[in-house]
């Protein structure tokens, strides 16, 4: 899929993973490139999708989300778990793309919400959030299901 602004938004590829690698490390999110690549592998192969924002040469942002069934819905909800644009290519509407995509997406596979997690000391990404419709839900909290992860 392309975009209306000359950027090409896709899903993410092999030949990404590069670019995603330093992308991902600028962003403070740096993992081995064999992890990379295994779990976007995983999230191809199950109800999610990775997308890349490119322009001419290696990817200007990334957006990961995934689907699933809850008891309190009647139709499946899809979280992004990972929103990131580097900083060079902040302020360019790459973000609000890269969400208005994944909203496609999650609508084709019949979802009828998107969620998405900013943290209380997240303003930026928090006042993101309000501009494209996102209403605040109340707080989130994880747990570890394994010990010493």
């Amino acid at each position: 899929m392309t975009s209306r602004h000359g950027l090409e938004l896709r899903a993410a590829t092999a030949a990404d993973m590069a670019g995603l690698h330093l992308l991902l490390s600028a962003g403070g999110h740096a993992m081995a490139a064999p992890a990379l690549a295994a779990r976007l592998d995983a999230l191809r192969q199950g109800a999610g999708a990775a997308l890349v924002a490119l322009e001419w040469g290696p990817p200007s942002g990334v957006l990961a989300l995934h689907w699933y069934r809850t008891l309190l819905s009647d139709r499946p909800v899809a979280q992004i778990d990972l929103l990131l644009v580097g900083a060079e290519d902040q302020r360019r509407g790459i973000g609000r793309l890269l969400v208005e995509a994944a909203a496609q997406l999650a609508r084709n596979a019949g979802c009828g919400a998107m969620d998405i997690v900013a943290a209380d000391d997240q303003a930026s990404m928090r006042a993101f959030c309000h501009a494209l419709g996102f209403l605040p839900t109340g707080p989130r909290f994880r747990r570890a299901l394994r010990k010493g992860r």
